[in-house]
């Protein structure tokens, strides 16, 4: 096979008083378009590009901001503003600019757009009568120059706490890149750390909860490391390795991701993986590239260091037999483990490794079920629940298992259905039909499909059954959703006197299956209500659409089973 060797590049170049770093990839970036972001000196990283998270890699990096709001974002390079989006989770508030050389710059959970900005985003918002927008600008609506001032740091959205988003991507294919590759500098001469290694005795079988695992504990630091009272480990038969590895940078750094992994087998590479860039659509992969099970039972991520044949990740390179190494011949071997940041600090983990014919762990035998292939549509139908995984939802063959459980008490219409289990993840999850009691029939536009949890799935009635599509396993059964949001008023009140105060608040929260509108008119006019999900807060700030004077204001709420929740006063302003 051709094998792509990862080149070490060595690039120095000065953009004012700041130094390229090294980078690894075959591709050439451009190294002195951008500028920073921010003026925060030095730049620190909550954050890294790849970095692992829960069902998806990190999109971007994440510069901290001082745990404060307001620091100026700057365009890192001329361009236009090519999407305007405002969301209640996600970026929350977010800009992103199309530049000339190809790349497009993202910025998300903004606190605030500059006036210019704002001001347009208001025009829209309220053209369409929606807090939430996701907007396409021409190449003359919005120029910007570099340097320029579009925005400032926020916690908008699906954020924890201050800091600015920030990604480069191919503006034609949409794929995020790793922004250091273009030269962005991050102080840091600190080598990864080598925490654990695994080794997985594969056995010629699928990777699932019952593969054998062998954990050995790692020591050393600055860049050398090595086994625990380990010399050699005795292998036989088909083995895979895994390992936990995390990086610092200097400064006020979090714990963040490793670029690449590079494992060698007598001095021959046999797997890399290199977080260079990856597509929107593969990010839930990340649940193949871990040892899942292990992440879902202990919060642990282990990264293999062997591909399963349905994951769609064009991070590995180098590969053969897809990291699955034979050790039936009997020999000696040495490997190595090679683990490199953005800026090209290695830490390096040899151990050997004697094929030993006795040496075997046997995979525990499971209970037989229905074998599905992951490179296939695969269909189960026992006339009380059908269930369909398109192609590319499997990583890895499946011996599927369903079971029955009984209905549970309280607002259940279906019995329980045991579709796998947590432990097995999915790329793009499923279609299930779950057959409806005949109770169901007066509550059927309330029906939804929830976890044992009582997480909704979402979902509609048709021909007898509800219908869903959950993201993963588990098991489920149909409720319905009668109860309209709730909504807490904070601050105003029938009758107050709202002179002097700049905004009205509100708590909103749903019970089950979720807000889907928010509306306010005031005098009967709409105005603009924002929300934050992750603090349930719903505001309105006031402008010069309100006069000084006697006012009525409606609320109206509205869930995904459109159950609603008006609240109707009178106030003064």
């Amino acid at each position: 096979m051709i094998k792509a060797k990862l080149l070490l590049l060595s690039l120095v170049f000065l953009t004012g008083s700041a130094q390229a770093q090294q980078i690894f990839s075959n591709n050439k970036y451009p190294l002195v378009d951008f500028r920073s972001p921010l003026d925060i000196i030095p730049p620190a990283l909550a954050g890294s590009f790849g970095e692992l998270r829960p069902n998806h890699f990190h999109s971007g990096m994440d510069y901290r901001t001082n745990q404060r709001e307001g620091y100026p974002v700057y365009a890192i390079a001329d361009g236009y503003i090519s999407r305007l989006r405002v969301q209640n989770s996600g970026f929350g508030l977010a800009l992103y600019i199309n530049h000339p050389n190809g790349y497009t710059s993202v910025y998300g959970h903004l606190q605030r757009f500059n006036p210019k900005i704002a001001t347009q985003v208001k025009t829209i918002q309220y053209q369409k009568k929606s807090y939430e927008i996701d907007e396409f600008p021409n190449s003359i609506q919005i120029p910007v120059r570099k340097g320029e001032v579009i925005a400032y740091t926020g916690n908008t959205g699906s954020s924890g706490g201050p800091h600015l988003h920030f990604e480069v991507r191919d503006t034609k294919t949409e794929a995020t890149i790793n922004p250091q590759l273009f030269g962005f500098e991050i102080p840091d001469n600190i080598h990864p750390v080598i925490y654990s290694m695994y080794v997985y005795r594969l056995n010629k079988k699928s990777f699932n909860e019952f593969t054998p695992k062998q954990y050995f504990q790692v020591i050393g630091g600055a860049g050398n490391y090595k086994l625990n009272k380990v010399n050699t480990i005795n292998l036989s038969g088909e083995v895979g390795f895994g390992i936990i590895a995390t990086d610092k940078h200097n400064g006020a750094s979090g714990t963040n991701g490793v670029y690449s992994i590079e494992l060698e087998l007598d001095g021959k590479t046999v797997f890399t993986s290199s977080l260079e860039k990856f597509k929107f659509e593969n990010s839930k992969a990340i649940n193949s590239h871990i040892d899942y099970p292990t992440f879902i039972n202990t919060r642990k991520s282990i990264q293999k260091s062997f591909v399963d044949p349905g994951n769609p990740l064009t991070i590995y390179s180098n590969l053969v037999n897809n990291g699955r190494i034979d050790f039936s011949d009997g020999k000696l071997h040495e490997l190595k483990y090679i683990i490199t940041d953005s800026k090209g600090n290695k830490s390096i983990l040899p151990f050997n490794a004697q094929a030993d014919s006795k040496s075997t762990i046997s995979t525990p035998e499971q209970n037989p079920g229905t074998l599905y292939s992951y490179a296939n549509q695969n269909e189960f139908n026992n006339g009380e629940v059908k269930v369909i995984f398109p192609k590319g939802t499997l990583y890895n063959d499946l011996n599927f298992h369903y079971k029955t459980l009984p209905k549970p008490a309280g607002n259940a219409y279906s019995a329980v259905h045991q579709i796998q289990n947590s432990l097995t993840p999915l790329h793009t999850g499923f279609e299930i039909w779950i057959k409806a009691d005949s109770s169901l029939s007066k509550y059927k536009e309330k029906a939804l499909i929830v976890n044992t949890g009582r997480s909704s799935q979402g979902g509609y009635f048709e021909n007898g059954y509800v219908k869903a599509k959950p993201r993963n396993f588990g098991a489920f059964f149909i409720t319905i959703d009668t109860l309209p949001p709730t909504l807490t008023p904070i601050n105003i009140s029938d009758g107050k006197n709202m002179a002097g105060i700049s905004k009205m608040s509100f708590k909103l929260r749903d019970n089950l299956s979720g807000i889907k509108s928010f509306n306010g008119f005031i005098d009967g006019k709409w105005i603009l209500m924002e929300f934050d999900t992750k603090s349930a807060s719903l505001w309105h700030t006031f402008d010069d659409r309100t006069s000084p004077g006697k006012h009525t204001l409606e609320v109206i709420v509205t869930d995904m089973k459109d159950n609603n929740r008006n609240y109707s006063i009178t106030f003064y302003k």
